[in-house]
């Protein structure tokens, strides 16, 4: 019997100690995991992320482009102040006019896009604003006298055209479908250095309340753009054109990455309209809107949020005519949602003056139904940059 439990007992404890290696180095064998960190399975690509059909140039974009951007020089006179010595008869005795000043010029340059075979040209506004000359030179060094067809200060949008012949004209592409993260070029003339294309993708659309015009619907792009670049070709990756390149962001005065542009679309409409009749005609009626902010809501005992709120209404304004009061909650222009101030902006300024207009309001949260006959939008000075 003892020999039996000697066999026993050596038994167990060769079957622990063997239980006990495999706990600790094949814990599988048991179906159980080991302790300690435990290690997640990740698929891993064999080879390097390339999406399909992605291009290695945009070279046939560029080439397809380059032509029918242009660069744009302007000079304008500066008249310095005249000296009131030259202005006395017995001064101007002895010293004839010798001491007149010769008039000064001021140059400047940007950058242009050729829209039309008719010579027709869209830039940006301040880049020929009081200009008195100017010449643009296309991409083969041709250089063209040009004549400012008419501007609009308030989307920065303006007009020139060139005689001499045929010129080679940009395709407009779809602005409209463009989408966050598509890839952009930017065709410009920056610092003077020559005609320059940068690389970037579209950061964000839509880009409005940014104080630089009073019409915002920038597309925003880190295609890099400097000075020179403005009234640029913001160009797709099929060499069409989706925007006028007009502002950036900068503490330093070069391209931080932060770059706008006006949508193709939207400067087509101005550039049609000023061609048409030299100016740009907007609706208008006469208020002061504000954003309505949770607090602003609280105070009026506003239902919501939506809407704007009139501020200020105009003495003798198309709006007062209509009985708009200051407190009002003004909610749709034409049946179209008015979300902020500027889409109100907008919404005001596409429609036809001289023709009524439906603008539903909440006064004292009732809905309210006005007729306003809509005026014509006063002409506004340019914001200074």
């Amino acid at each position: 019997m003892r020999n039996l439990w000697l066999i026993f007992a050596q038994a167990a404890t060769v079957a622990v100690g063997a239980l006990f290696v495999v706990t600790t180095l094949k814990p599988e064998w048991l179906g159980r995991s080991a302790s300690g960190p435990q290690v997640i399975e990740l698929r891993q690509a064999t080879s390097p992320s390339v999406l399909p059909g992605r291009a290695t140039s945009y070279n046939d974009a560029v080439r397809k482009a380059v032509p029918a951007v242009v660069n744009i020089f302007t000079s304008k006179e500066i008249k310095s102040p005249r000296h009131p010595f030259l202005d006395d008869p017995l001064f101007r005795h002895f010293f004839g006019d010798r001491l007149e000043e010769e008039p000064q010029r001021a140059t400047s340059l940007g950058s242009g896009v050729i829209v039309s075979s008719k010579g027709y040209i869209l830039t940006n506004h301040h880049v020929v604003e009081a200009a008195d000359e100017i010449e643009v030179a296309l991409v083969d060094g041709k250089k063209l006298k040009a004549r400012a067809v008419g501007s609009d200060p308030e989307t920065d949008i303006a007009v020139l055209q060139v005689e001499g012949g045929s010129v080679p004209a940009i395709t407009f592409g779809d602005a409209d479908s463009l989408r966050v993260g598509d890839v952009v070029l930017a065709i410009g003339n920056p610092f003077g250095v020559g005609q320059t294309v940068t690389m970037g993708i579209v950061s964000a659309l839509g880009r409005s309340q940014l104080g630089i015009n009073t019409f915002e619907n920038f597309i925003q792009t880190d295609a890099a753009i400097n000075p020179g670049n403005s009234g640029g070709a913001l160009i797709d990756t099929a060499g069409n054109l989706v925007g006028i390149n007009t502002a950036i962001y900068s503490r330093s005065g070069g391209s931080l990455g932060i770059g706008f542009a006006i949508p193709a679309s939207s400067a087509k409409q101005i550039m049609e309209q000023i061609i048409a009749t030299g100016s740009v005609t907007r609706g208008w009626i006469g208020v002061e809107a504000q954003e309505i902010t949770p607090e602003i809501a609280e105070s009026f005992r506003l239902s919501s949020v939506n809407g704007v709120l009139i501020a200020g209404v105009l003495r003798g304004g198309p709006a007062e005519k209509a009985g708009l009061k200051p407190g009002d909650v003004l909610v749709a222009i034409e049946g179209r949602a008015v979300k902020d101030p500027n889409s109100m902006l907008n919404l005001v300024a596409a429609l036809v003056p001289g023709k009524p207009a439906s603008i539903r309001l909440k006064r004292d949260n009732k809905d309210v139904e006005v007729q306003v006959a809509v005026g014509k939008r006063p002409t506004q000075q340019r914001r200074k940059r």
